[in-house]
C-alpha cells in the first residue's frame, strides 16, 4: 500500500506543478482538466501526509523508549499514535477504492407503475415527489423530460433529469423495484395490498461518452399537450426519437419549442444507449445479463415501504428506517448513505482478496 501512496503523490505533485505553469494557464481546456484532476486526488494526499506524520511520530516516540526519563511520556504517545496510524490506514484503504467513473454525472430517472394498477400509479408518482422533495433539500437542480399522468393523481411514467455533479453517486442505488404495501383509500374491507414501481438511474452521457449516427435515427413530431389536457398546441413540438440499431424510444413534449424538446430527447437516448453498452459490457465480464429494473413483479424489489408500520426497509443492506412521511418528503439519506458504505465495502473486499 506504501508504494501505491507515494505514486498518487507523486502524481499529485507532478499535476500541481502542470496547474502552475504560464504556458498551461493559457489553455482552458487543459486547466479545467488539471483542475478536477487535483480536486480528486487533494483529499487523499493530505490523507497519505497525515499517515506520514502519524508514522514518523511512531518511530521518534520508540527511539524515546531507550530513554529512561522520557520512557514512561514516549510510551504513552505511542499507544496513542499507533490507535491514530489504525484509523488512518482504514480511512486510505477506503479513500484507494476504484471511483465509478460515472459517480460525477447528472443523471436521468424513470419512473413507472408496475404491478398494482391504479394504486401502483400513485405510489409511483409519490416516488417521484420523494426525489424532487430530495432535490430540493439537496439543492439539486431537477427538471421534467416526460410525464404521463395516469388520470387519478398518479402517472403512467415520468422521466426527469437531476442536473447537479455527483447525483449518480448519491441516486445510482434507487434503480430497482420499489415495493409499497398499505391500504389503498379504495379500499372499504382495510385489506392491505402489495403494489410495485419501477425506478431507472442513467448517468447523463456526453456525446464524447457515446456515438449516435444521425442515419441510425427517425425522427418524428406530434402535437404535445401538457398533463390533464390542458394548453392543447396545434403545432407539432413535441418530439420522438427512434434509435434504429438498438430500437431505443425516446420521447419529449415538456418544452413549448420542438428545439429544447430534441435536446432534451438526445440526452435521454444518450444516457439509455450508454446504459446498453454498459450492461453489454457488464454482461460480457459476468457471463450473464441483468436488467435494472427487474419485470416489476411483486417478489422482485430492492425495498419496501410498509405504511401501516412507517417503517422502509431496503433489502440489499436489511437496513430499516421509520417514519414514512419523513421518507416520502425526501428525507433518504440516511438509506443512501447506508448503500454508499456497503458498496465501498464490497469494493474494498474485492479489493484486498485481488491483492
Amino acid at each position: 500500500m506504501i508504494d501505491k501512496l507515494r505514486e498518487i503523490e507523486r502524481k499529485f505533485e507532478s499535476v500541481d506543478a502542470d496547474f502552475q505553469n504560464p504556458d498551461i494557464v493559457t489553455n482552458p481546456k487543459e486547466m479545467q482538466r488539471l483542475g478536477k484532476l487535483r480536486a480528486e486526488l487533494e483529499p487523499i494526499v493530505n490523507a497519505i501526509r497525515e499517515y506520514s506524520k502519524t508514522l514518523q511520530g511512531i518511530e521518534e516516540a520508540t527511539e524515546l523508549l531507550s530513554d529512561p526519563e522520557m520512557k514512561e511520556m514516549a510510551f504513552m504517545e505511542l499507544e496513542e499514535l499507533k490507535s491514530k496510524v489504525g484509523e488512518q490506514e482504514e480511512k486510505l484503504k477506503t479513500m484507494l477504492v476504484p471511483k465509478d467513473p460515472w459517480d460525477d454525472k447528472p443523471v436521468i430517472i424513470e419512473v413507472r407503475p408496475a404491478a398494482g394498477g391504479d394504486e401502483a400509479a400513485l405510489f409511483a408518482n409519490e416516488l417521484f415527489r420523494m426525489y424532487l422533495r430530495y432535490c430540493e433539500r439537496r439543492k439539486w437542480k431537477s427538471e421534467v423530460v416526460e410525464f404521463e399522468e395516469s388520470g387519478i393523481g398518479g402517472l403512467d411514467r415520468v422521466v426527469f433529469k437531476v442536473d447537479a455533479v455527483g447525483a449518480y453517486s448519491q441516486l445510482k442505488f434507487e434503480s430497482g423495484v420499489h415495493r409499497v404495501q398499505r391500504v389503498p383509500a379504495t379500499e372499504s374491507q382495510g385489506r392491505i395490498h402489495t403494489s410495485t414501481a419501477t425506478v431507472a438511474v442513467l448517468p447523463e452521457a456526453d456525446e464524447v461518452d457515446v456515438s449516435i449516427d444521425n442515419k441510425d435515427l427517425e425522427i418524428s413530431t406530434f402535437c404535445s399537450s401538457s398533463a390533464g389536457g390542458q394548453h392543447m398546441q396545434k403545432n407539432e413540438t413535441a418530439i420522438r426519437i427512434i434509435h434504429k440499431p438498438t430500437g431505443t424510444v425516446v420521447t419529449c413534449q415538456d418544452e413549448r419549442s420542438q428545439a429544447q424538446n430534441k435536446l432534451k430527447a438526445m440526452e435521454v437516448l444518450r444516457a439509455r444507449i450508454a446504459q446498453l453498452e454498459r450492461e453489454k459490457a457488464e454482461a460480457e465480464r459476468a457471463g450473464m445479463r441483468k436488467g435494472q429494473i427487474g419485470s416489476g413483479d411483486r417478489s422482485e424489489k430492492i425495498r419496501t415501504y410498509h405504511f401501516p408500520e412507517s417503517r422502509i426497509t431496503d433489502h440489499r443492506i436489511k437496513l430499516t428506517v421509520h417514519n414514512v412521511p419523513a421518507f416520502m418528503d425526501g428525507d433518504i439519506q440516511e438509506m443512501i448513505d447506508g448503500l454508499v458504505h456497503d458498496e465501498q465495502a464490497r469494493k474494498l473486499a474485492e479489493q484486498e482478496e485481488a491483492a
